[in-house]
C-alpha cells in the first residue's frame, strides 16, 4: 500500500491583514492631538489648515495614486505575459537588463531636464508613456518587449523623482508652512502603497480564463487611467514656467550638489535603499519559495506593502514634535536593522514564517525610511535642483542591479545569497553615511536663484 505525501500552500494567517488595517487606523486616527501644545506641527485631520492646502494635498495625492496603480498595473501579468508569448527566461534577464540600463541612462538626464523644463512637463511624459505602451499592446499582437521596457523602465524612473520633486516645488510657490510639508512626504509612502495593492486587486480582477483576452485587460486599464491623469493634470494644475538657464543651473549643480558632501552622504543612502527594495523585489518570490515549498505568493504581497504602509504611519509620530529627535540618529538604526535582516536571509533561507516575519520589518522600515530622506532632502537640497540630485543618487544603484543582473543570470557567478548579501553592505555603509550627515551637522541651505 502507498504512502499518500500531501502537500499544503503555505498563506499567511488571515489575522495578519487585520492586524495591519488596525494598526494603520489606530496610527493614523490617533495623530490629531497626541501631544497638546500651542507650538505643535499641523497634523493629518487638522482642520486649521488653509483651503488652498487641502485642495493642493488632494489634488496630487489624487495624481499620485493614479499614477501608482497604473506602476503597479503592469508588474501582475508582466511575466505570464513574456511566457505566453514564448519569451525564455534568458530573454526575460536581457530584458530586465536593458530596462535598469535605460534608467541609468536616461532616467539620470531627465531628472536634470525636470529641474530644467519643469516638473509638470516630465509627469505628464510618465502618463503619455504608460499611454502609449497600453496602446502598442493593444494594437500590435506580439508587442515588442525592447520597447516596453525601456518606456515602462523611463516611466518608473519619473516615478522615482519627478512626483516629489513637483510636489516640493508647487508646495513652496503656494507659500505654506514647511512643517506642512512632512505630512505629504509620509502621505505619499502610504498612497503609493496602497495604490500598488489596488493595482495588484484590479489586474487579478482583470484576468479571466481566457488567457489572451485577460493580457490585453490591464493595457484597457491603462489607457483609460492614462488618459484620465493627463486630463487631471492638464487642467487642474497650472505651473509657473522654469526660468532657470542650463548654464546657471550647471554653477548652481556643481557649488550645490557636487560640492557639497553632505548631499554626497546623503545620495549614498538613498542609493542604498533603492538597491536593497530593487533586490528584494527581484529575489523575495524565489527566496521563499527554495527548498520546493509551495507559497501562496500574491496574499503574502500585500502584507509587506501594507508593511510599508505601517512603517510610514510612524513618520509623523517620531518627527512631528516640538522635542523630536533628529531624523540622522533614528535612520542610523533603521539601516543597521534592514542590513541585519539580509544578513539573515543571505545567510540562512529560515522557515517561512521567520521569513515572511523578516520581510514584514523590512518593509516597515522601507515605509519609514522613505519620507525621512525626503526630508533630508527639503533640508539639505535647493529645491531647484532636487529632481536632479535623486535622479544622479539613485544612479549608482541603478548601476549595481545592472552588474548583479549580468553576473547572475548570464554568467552565473554568483548565487542569490550573494545579490542580497551586497545589498546588506549597501545599507550597512548607508547607516555609516547617515552617522557621518549627523556628525557634520546641517547648515541651511539658500534657494541659489535668489543669490
Amino acid at each position: 500500500m502507498g504512502v499518500v505525501i500531501e502537500s499544503e500552500v503555505w498563506e499567511p494567517n488571515r489575522a495578519l491583514y487585520v492586524f495591519i488595517s488596525v494598526s494603520c487606523f489606530l496610527s493614523i486616527f490617533s495623530l490629531p492631538r497626541p501631544w497638546a501644545s500651542s507650538n505643535r506641527s499641523p497634523t493629518l485631520f487638522d482642520h486649521s489648515l488653509p483651503s488652498s492646502l487641502l485642495r493642493f494635498q488632494r489634488r496630487f495625492l489624487l495624481i499620485y495614486s493614479l499614477a501608482s496603480v497604473m506602476e503597479g498595473l503592469w508588474s501582475v501579468v508582466g511575466e505570464n505575459e513574456l511566457a505566453y508569448y514564448g519569451v525564455g527566461r534568458g530573454y526575460m534577464v536581457l530584458s530586465l537588463c536593458v530596462a535598469y540600463a535605460a534608467a541609468l541612462f536616461l532616467g539620470t538626464l531627465l531628472g536634470v531636464l525636470s529641474d530644467l523644463i519643469s516638473q509638470k512637463k516630465i509627469c505628464l511624459i510618465f502618463f503619455i508613456l504608460h499611454l502609449f505602451v497600453g496602446v502598442w499592446k493593444k494594437i500590435i499582437g506580439h508587442p515588442s518587449i525592447w520597447l516596453a521596457s525601456v518606456c515602462l523602465s523611463i516611466a518608473s524612473s519619473i516615478f522615482s523623482f519627478s512626483f516629489e520633486t513637483w510636489m516640493v516645488v508647487e508646495h513652496d510657490k503656494l507659500g505654506h508652512r514647511q512643517d506642512t510639508l512632512n505630512n505629504l512626504f509620509w502621505l505619499m509612502t502610504f498612497t503609493e502603497s496602497a495604490s500598488l495593492i489596488g493595482s495588484q486587486v484590479m489586474a487579478n480582477w482583470l484576468v479571466n480564463n481566457n488567457v489572451e483576452k485577460s493580457l490585453l485587460s490591464p493595457s484597457t486599464a491603462a489607457i483609460l487611467l492614462a488618459i484620465l491623469s493627463i486630463i487631471l493634470l492638464t487642467r487642474g494644475w497650472k505651473e509657473v514656467p522654469q526660468k532657470a538657464a542650463f548654464e546657471d543651473y550647471r554653477i548652481s549643480f556643481a557649488a550645490y550638489i557636487f560640492g557639497d558632501k553632505r548631499v554626497w552622504l546623503l545620495g549614498c543612502a538613498q542609493a542604498s535603499v533603492q538597491l536593497s527594495v530593487a533586490v528584494f523585489w527581484i529575489l523575495w518570490g524565489p527566496t521563499i519559495v527554495a527548498d520546493g515549498r509551495e507559497v501562496h505568493l500574491g496574499l503574502i504581497y500585500p502584507c509587506l506593502l501594507g508593511a510599508r504602509m505601517l512603517g510610514s504611519t510612524i513618520f509623523p509620530w517620531f518627527f512631528s514634535r516640538p522635542s523630536s529627535p533628529r531624523i540622522e540618529d533614528c535612520l542610523v538604526y533603521v539601516f543597521i536593522v534592514m542590513g541585519l535582516i539580509l544578513s539573515i536571509v543571505a545567510y540562512d533561507y529560515q522557515e517561512i514564517h521567520v521569513l515572511v516575519t523578516l520581510f514584514f520589518v523590512f518593509h516597515a522600515c522601507v515605509g519609514l525610511i522613505l519620507p525621512s530622506l525626503a526630508r533630508l532632502r527639503t533640508m539639505y537640497v535647493p529645491n531647484e535642483l532636487r529632481g536632479g540630485m535623486i535622479s544622479l543618487s539613485l544612479a549608482p544603484a541603478h548601476a549595481a542591479i545592472l552588474f548583479l543582473l549580468v553576473q547572475r543570470g548570464y554568467y552565473q557567478n554568483i548565487e542569490n545569497s550573494t545579490m542580497i548579501a551586497f545589498t546588506a553592505v549597501g545599507l550597512f555603509t548607508g547607516a555609516g553615511c547617515l552617522h557621518l550627515l549627523r556628525r557634520w551637522g546641517k547648515q541651511p541651505h539658500q534657494n541659489w536663484h535668489k543669490k
